[in-house]
């Protein structure tokens, strides 16, 4: 299932694009006002949950931090569990962690040891795929604990990156539901 034009465009112009940020040449796209316009936060969360309604799924992990916010109202609206994936020293229990490559680096993540157990379903949560480093270390991370990693989801595409076809790759089957070309 797709959006409507109509849709697409709605939850398009509530994204802010900030020009040269981090670095020249990059178009950031910030979700923060999406989030601020309860409309436009309130159709995101159902598209992105609406193929999953009515289906079994255990826990939803978000990817920090936007990942927090819009999974935690999936995980709401899904009747699910949220599993929090950090950035490494963050979390105070016992935890699994994975290196995983980003654009100008290595960093590592991190989830507690007992925050999926074997053969839950999972649906992984973040705002924006590009490069698909870290939402492919996350999988990687979430199968390395027996989870069974139902979809991953995303409010913003960047598909020149070639993110969410390197998750398509893995076998996971990827939601976004807006694109924008660049970087």
């Amino acid at each position: 299932m797709t959006l409507t034009p109509a849709l697409e465009n709605d939850l398009k112009a509530a994204i802010r694009t900030i020009p040269d940020y981090p670095k020249p040449g990059i178009m950031f796209r910030d979700i923060t006002t999406l989030l601020g316009n309860p409309r436009a936060f309130r159709r995101a969360v159902d598209e992105l949950v609406q193929p999953w309604a009515g289906s079994k799924i255990d826990k939803i992990a978000g990817i920090e931090a936007r990942g927090f916010i819009i999974g935690g109202a999936i995980a709401h609206q899904l009747s699910a569990g949220f599993v929090p994936i950090r950035k490494k020293g963050k979390l105070p229990h016992k935890s699994v962690r994975i290196a995983y490559s980003l654009e100008y680096g290595i960093d590592e993540m991190e989830m507690h040891e007992d925050a999926v157990a074997k053969g839950e379903r999972v649906i992984l949560v973040d705002d924006l795929i590009a490069t698909g480093g870290t939402a492919e270390g996350a999988v990687k991370l979430l199968r390395q604990m027996g989870a069974e990693v139902v979809a991953a989801v995303f409010m913003v595409d960047l598909p020149e990156l070639g993110g969410a076809q390197k998750l398509r790759d893995m076998n996971v089957p990827v939601r976004t539901l807006v694109a924008f070309e660049g970087h």
